[in-house]
């Protein structure tokens, strides 16, 4: 099958070519810059030059299928960055991979989508967006994924993939951020990291958007997870230490870190500040919800299960 990949440089698109590249796919993936078109042809794509918001379809004639794995995946940034990133980005590539006779659309969703720092308790794909959002990553992500759905059609399937913070080797996002926070001592529980979580190791996700190339009904999204839960402390605690990192015991309390994360973001706003705050709201609030999801329809219509255990995938990462 030939699979045209957005967000081929990053985390989850650089461990996805290199599994569609194993299973003998012929891979071509889009570069905006010299330096991911060299790291795309590495995991065994043919480098396509070019940006989201200018991707054309005679770029994607002959594929198969896009998996987009492209977003602006950041805590803080302008309307404008995350609008742009989110959902102008998949509106073209929606518009040029529906005009090339592209079959099959597979974006790389989120369960933020539908988060505005309640929790969700195992949560299936029948919870509605949130009525407002409260973070600008949450309400793109949400938009992106509703002209996703909305999109599909009889030759033009198109689905979802939404998996819950999504883990492994080579994460540039998560562990490097928790990892920093930590030796520089900046790093706390927020009520007491008690919250569970459901995760994905990346391994797992790339399995999901594998089989979602053949299966999986078009006009729905799909929770994908590792099997079980764990509380937010005891995960981030055994990510950490597979670097030799001690995350501490410090404890800050769930409404004071929540009131903290709103008063920093007012006062970065009112200033023009434009570098990250310490504390966002995201942040702040994420980390101190419980988050689980229920993957049956997953398993029961994509044929999903993990290919890998959260034990197996942890001793992996003490050894790289």
């Amino acid at each position: 099958m030939q699979v045209f990949v957005t967000g081929g440089s990053g985390f989850v698109g650089g461990h996805l070519i290199e599994a569609l590249a194993r299973h003998h796919h012929d891979v071509r993936a889009l570069a905006r810059s010299d330096k991911a078109a060299d790291q795309v042809r590495a995991y065994g794509a043919a480098a396509v030059r070019g940006e989201l918001g200018s991707v054309t379809p005679e770029m994607l004639i002959g594929a198969d299928a896009v998996i987009h794995a492209a977003a602006y995946v950041e805590e803080w940034g302008t309307r404008e960055q995350f609008w742009q990133g989110n959902v102008v980005g998949t509106r073209n590539m929606l518009e040029a991979a529906h005009a090339a006779g592209v079959r099959r659309f597979i974006h790389v969703g989120t369960e933020a989508a539908l988060f505005a720092g309640q929790d969700l308790i195992n949560v299936d794909e029948s919870a509605p967006y949130p009525s407002q959002h409260r973070y600008l990553y949450s309400e793109t992500k949400a938009e992106a994924e509703r002209l996703v759905l909305q999109a599909n059609a009889p030759e033009f399937a198109t689905l979802s993939i939404r998996p819950r913070f999504v883990w492994g080797p080579r994460d540039n996002s998560v562990l490097p951020s928790i990892l920093k926070m930590a030796k520089a001592g900046n790093f706390a529980w927020i009520g007491g990291g008690a919250a569970r979580t459901s995760t994905t190791h990346v391994a797992n996700l790339v399995h999901a958007l594998e089989l979602a190339l053949t299966r999986g009904e078009g006009g729905r999204a799909y929770f994908v997870a590792d099997d079980g839960e764990r509380t937010l402390r005891e995960f981030m605690s055994a990510m950490a230490a597979t670097a030799g990192v001690d995350l501490g015991t410090r404890v800050v309390p769930k409404a004071l870190a929540r009131v903290l994360a709103r008063v920093v973001e007012s006062t970065w706003r009112l200033f023009g500040v434009r570098r990250q705050p310490p504390l966002t709201r995201f942040a702040a609030e994420m980390m101190s919800a419980t988050v689980t999801v229920d993957t049956s329809r997953a398993r029961r219509e994509l044929g999903y299960a993990p290919v890998i255990t959260v034990d197996d995938g942890l001793a992996a990462m003490r050894t790289t």
